[in-house]
């Protein structure tokens, strides 16, 4: 066999060093041939990224004064009262837990309409009801109850009231313009008037009946006006004081009717008076 032929150790140096250098040179990268890609948005995708964010403000300002205006056209404000307006009804209804109508409220524009079982109104400040109606009864708690139309209250039936009065400086009057009026009470009833006159009217007859008592006038003078004047027939020719007659007799017919007859020594009432034959 042939022997290798011998290497110098300077030669071995130097053959390690190139091989390490020829490897580093290997491993390191290349830079002459590397492209720089610049980093963000460009071109068309940064146009619409603009268009989109300018889109998005626009809506948000159009939003704002949409609100504000809404809030202006329907008055909602903090110090103001809430205001519900329709060009028709305005409705409120109110329901059970099974859904069925069990109230409702209809504000039109020619009534205001109810339908509940029952319906109160109340003070504010005691909570006292001052009004309420329901299938039975209507109740008016206040303390007056005034009527101001100039045909005063109508009633078609009867009316129980424990008292009546007229304003101050005011007339009452009861009137039953075709019918009759009627006022009962098991113990009494009391007309007066403090400051005033007190006057009944009627276009054809006026009763007053006691079925177990009398009737009882108590004032300073009666008077009864535009009582007829009867005659009086006696044997004796008449005087000439007969004609200057002031003092007369009041006169009670058979049928109760009254009249004056000239007064003399003795009655001068007859019940065959001329009054009493034609009344």
């Amino acid at each position: 066999m042939e022997r290798a032929p011998d290497l110098d150790i300077e030669e071995l140096k130097m053959t390690r060093e190139q091989y390490i250098l020829a490897t580093q040179q290997n491993n390191l990268p290349r830079t002459e041939n590397t492209q720089l890609y610049p980093v963000g948005i460009y071109g068309w995708r940064k146009r619409c990224l603009y268009f989109f964010v300018l889109l998005l403000l626009v809506t948000m300002i159009v939003n704002l004064a949409m609100t504000i205006w809404i809030l202006k056209v329907m008055n909602f404000t903090v110090d103001s009262p809430l205001v519900l307006q329709s060009d028709r009804n305005v409705t409120v209804n109110a329901r059970n837990h099974m859904g069925q109508l069990t109230g409702q409220l209809t504000v039109g524009a020619d009534a205001v309409e109810a339908q509940c079982k029952r319906f109160e109104v109340s003070s504010s400040e005691d909570g006292r009801v001052l009004f309420s109606a329901d299938e039975e009864e209507i109740v008016i708690g206040a303390d007056r109850l005034k009527v101001t139309g100039t045909e005063g209250a109508v009633f078609e039936h009867s009316v129980e009231t424990p008292h009546i009065r007229a304003d101050p400086s005011q007339d009452l009057k009861l009137e039953s313009p075709t019918r009759s009026l009627i006022m009962e009470a098991p113990k009494g009833i009391q007309v007066s008037a403090a400051a005033g006159d007190l006057k009944a009217t009627c276009r054809k007859e006026l009763h007053l009946q006691s079925t177990e008592g009398e009737i009882f006038l108590n004032a300073d003078s009666i008077r009864l006006g535009n009582l007829p004047v009867g005659t009086f027939s006696s044997s004796s020719p008449p005087s000439s004081s007969a004609a200057r007659q002031t003092i007369y007799e009041l006169c009670v017919c058979p049928n109760g009717k009254l009249y004056l007859s000239p007064a003399g020594a003795g009655s001068t009432c007859q019940s065959s008076s001329n009054i009493c034959l034609w009344s």
